[in-house]
């Protein structure tokens, strides 16, 4: 008879999930505070750059179609095609994480049609690694507390720099658009063990570098994460091979 694998209580794991972000939303604050000051000088008004934010939440997506609406419906200007298949490839690396994730925990439909609605890189990212501390692995729950970390933060700082973005210091000069790229490199490191992890993550970072001087963001992650899985997936084989060989 198989053990039942234990389930945690829905709200006490997502008040780990949200607090497990906490970290990163200083980091947060100036992208969206950025992004509000960007549609705003695109001529949306205040409501509709919170609107995009509470229903799109996706930096760069949101931060490529506010440049674009600057010249939507000017002859020569960006068109509502135009926009929209900006923001799908741009998005197109969240195929990726939902499969990923679809790996590590089980969700109804209703439930993956939420999650991932508020998927995004830093909690793809977060949940990937600190979701093995889970009992049982993470839950809806979990991954839930730590997308709407985000979405509060994104949200209260997009109406922020929407209403007072003119009288705001640049975020630039405050020196914290770093902290994302630590915080990613802080993930990384401790799933570094061995040869093969080691390879896949130096030859996907290599393409990610070389894709990324002539393609879109979205696409470059997409493309140099399935060459890192299928690097990763051959390297793994013929290793397993040799062992039986060695083995036989």
């Amino acid at each position: 008879m198989l053990a039942s694998v234990p389930v945690s209580p829905f709200w006490p794991a997502f008040w780990r999930g949200f607090r497990v972000m906490t970290p990163l939303w200083l980091g947060m604050v100036p992208f969206a505070v950025a992004y509000a000051v960007t549609a705003r000088a695109s001529g949306l008004s205040v409501w509709e750059t919170q609107l995009m934010s509470l229903s799109v939440f996706a930096g760069a997506s949101q931060f490529a179609a506010a440049g674009l609406f600057a010249g939507y419906g000017v002859a020569g200007g960006a068109s509502a095609i135009g926009i929209v298949l900006t923001t799908f490839l741009l998005n197109a690396r969240h195929l990726l994480y939902g499969l990923s994730l679809s790996r590590q925990l089980v969700l109804t439909r209703p439930q993956r049609l939420i999650a991932a609605q508020f998927l995004t890189d830093e909690s793809y990212g977060m949940v990937t690694v600190k979701g093995k501390q889970e009992p049982g692995g993470p839950s809806f729950g979990y991954v839930l507390g730590a997308e709407l970390s985000l979405y509060t933060v994104w949200n209260a700082s997009t109406l922020l720099g929407a209403v007072g973005g003119a009288v705001l210091p640049s975020p630039e000069a405050l020196g914290v658009g770093v902290i994302f790229p630590l915080a990613f490199l802080g993930l990384l490191v401790p799933m570094l063990r061995g040869r093969v992890t080691v390879l896949v993550a130096l030859m996907s970072g290599l393409a990610a570098w070389g894709l990324s001087r002539f393609l879109p963001g979205g696409v470059v992650i997409l493309l140099s994460g399935i060459g890192g899985a299928l690097l990763g997936a051959w390297l793994t084989g013929r290793a397993s091979a040799a062992e039986r060989q060695a083995g036989a």
